[in-house]
């Protein structure tokens, strides 16, 4: 594919490598030279200097051949515009915008072709908002992710001592849960991937990556880990974007606080939210901390514009007894820094954008894509579409396809029905078929598995 990028902020750049090495044609825009160069010394692509919605620059860049526009600057009207400019003056078949601002998404129709044409809005807060809720409510797990509208999730936990399975094959995993279908899609053991066979003996801080049905979560994971209670009380610094509708979704469930440093904004939230108690004060305030009792607390979350104000409360509050933290971390260096110590979770919401962009960027019916171990795996949801003549993997056992390299079924979405995968499952269409690949080097060999020859048309 020919695709423009423009932004080369976190997730421009991002996404750029997460393409790069695929045979595609990329561009990026950016106004800041050094920037750019510094990009062009480390990946295989064009860059142009410019304003990133002026017709001569996008025409430079070649927008009146290419397939796709991705507008990520940092400016909701830069990012508007260039989509606009590149649909009514050359006809730019898809094109992507990343929109922030809550007035402009709460209107359904403003996107529309014949108004403003974006075909897909991506919006950070909501997709980072949606993903540390599921982090949530799923105590012990580092990654959540939702397939088939939240029928099958992926989770990625640590296994420590006291887990059931640890130290064990994992073909005794079904001899502890006779009653629960999961699989094994993948382990990372000191950073390098393992593809799992029933043999594979998991050890204490084995990362671990298994597919289930929604309600068998929990009891998976208590097979890797000494389950942990449910959060009841939460503190969330920051009342920002995220912080906002964090508490929102979480207030009905169980007691959130939420401290915000400027007092207009904090007076705003006291408005908006119906059962969160707001606190005006500094989220690195220790007197402030003890005076609400942060040692009474299940979960500290730090979601702040300030990457060291966040691991910076988030290291006091563990200090002064809250149970566990999360942090959001905008430099993606940080991340692995820092997870793993007194930070329990740090979240990247690069890494979390980078899959909702990459969901609309993959060919052959793909319907999902996430980014695993900050972009080294992906997990994909594919759909099979076609007939037995017209596919490669409809009418087939999983066993007869040809998977590259590192690349393995976890389980089939069949109407309401979630299937572990197994050898000998045969292929329906419209089956969601989620794959998990730990290579993604081989990402067009499987794009191509799920292309539909043209003789279906």
């Amino acid at each position: 594919m020919k695709i423009i990028i423009l932004g080369a902020g976190q997730v421009g750049t991002s996404l750029a490598l997460s393409l790069e090495g695929e045979n595609n044609d990329i561009t990026l825009i950016d106004s800041d030279p050094k920037r750019l160069r510094y990009i062009q010394d480390h990946l295989d692509l064009r860059t142009i200097v410019g304003h990133a919605a002026f017709p001569d620059v996008l025409e430079n860049a070649g927008i009146d051949d290419s397939d796709m526009l991705v507008a990520v600057t940092s400016s909701d009207e830069v990012n508007m515009i260039a989509c606009q400019i590149a649909h009514t003056l050359y006809q730019t078949p898809s094109k992507i915008a990343r929109i922030r601002a809550s007035n402009y998404l709460n209107n359904d129709n403003l996107f529309a072709h014949q108004h403003i044409p974006v075909d897909v809005v991506i919006s950070p807060e909501r997709l980072v908002t949606e993903y540390i809720e599921r982090l949530v409510d799923n105590p012990g797990a580092f990654q959540v992710l939702d397939f088939a509208k939240g029928l099958l999730r992926l989770v990625a936990v640590k296994a420590y001592y006291g887990g059931p399975l640890v130290g064990n094959a994992l073909s005794e995993l079904k001899q502890h849960l006779p009653n629960v279908d999961t699989r094994v899609a993948a382990i990372f053991r000191r950073g390098r991937p393992i593809v799992p066979t029933g043999h594979t003996v998991i050890e204490a801080d084995d990362e671990v990556f298994f597919l289930s049905a929604k309600k068998h979560i929990r009891s998976v994971m208590s097979e890797l880990q000494r389950l942990e209670k449910k959060y009841q009380r939460v503190i969330i610094a920051g009342g920002g974007n995220i912080g906002e509708g964090l508490a929102k979704k979480l207030e009905k469930k169980m007691l959130v606080k939420i401290i915000e440093r400027d007092p207009h904004r904090a007076e705003e939230l006291a408005n908006n939210l119906e059962d969160t108690l707001v606190l005006q004060g500094d989220v690195s305030d220790e007197d402030l901390l003890n005076d609400e009792n942060i040692s009474e607390f299940d979960l500290f979350i730090a979601v702040t514009n300030d990457d060291e104000a966040n691991i910076m409360s988030a290291l006091l509050a563990k200090r002064l007894g809250v149970r566990k933290t999360m942090v959001l971390i905008n430099r993606t260096a940080y991340v692995d820094l820092i997870q793993g110590h007194e930070i329990d979770i740090a979240i990247s919401p690069q890494q979390v954008t980078i899959g909702s962009l990459l969901t609309h960027i993959r060919r052959g019916h793909v319907s999902s894509v996430y980014s695993l171990r900050r972009g080294a795996a992906e997990a994909i949801e594919a759909i099979a579409k076609g007939n037995e003549q017209t596919s490669s993997v409809i009418g087939r056992t999983i066993s007869e396809l040809a998977l590259p390299p590192g690349t393995s079924i976890g389980a089939i979405v069949r109407d309401e029905q979630v299937i572990i995968a197994h050898d000998n499952v045969i292929i329906r269409e419209n089956d969601h078929v989620v794959l998990f690949m730990v290579d993604k080097g081989y990402i067009q060999d499987v794009e191509r598995l799920f292309q539909v020859n043209v003789t279906y048309f």
